[in-house]
């Protein structure tokens, strides 16, 4: 199984309800990044320190978190969990406002995958 597959997987697990955030790794977190984000309804965000965490958390409602096993430490992993977790979306003013027409996009740009 490589990234795609485990991005997707995730992403799949998320977007459809049964979690409501997910935690990915890969070497760079470049890859499953963007393979959670083609699945309707993932935003995920790929964050190299708990200050980025907290604000892809807060003002862009991130539902997965993805690291890079590359240049992430332990302790570093640990303080990006800690603050993910403990961070809600702003749910007013106009951060609330852009969280929902990003969602929007979702809708905007679905696109058929039956071939």
């Amino acid at each position: 199984m490589g990234w795609p597959d485990v991005g997707e997987k995730v992403g799949l697990e998320v977007g459809k309800g049964r979690a409501d955030q997910g935690v990915l790794f890969c070497w760079t977190g470049t890859g499953v990044t963007i393979a959670a984000n083609k699945v309707r309804g993932v935003r995920a965000a790929l964050c190299w320190d708990a200050e980025t965490a907290k604000g892809a958390r807060m003002w862009d409602d991130a539902n997965v978190l993805a690291m890079s096993l590359r240049s992430t430490s332990t302790a570093i992993a640990k303080e990006i969990l800690d603050l993910w977790f403990a961070t809600s979306a702003t749910t007013t003013g106009i951060d609330a406002e852009l969280i929902e027409r990003a969602k929007a996009l979702d809708a905007k740009h679905l696109q058929s995958t039956a071939k």
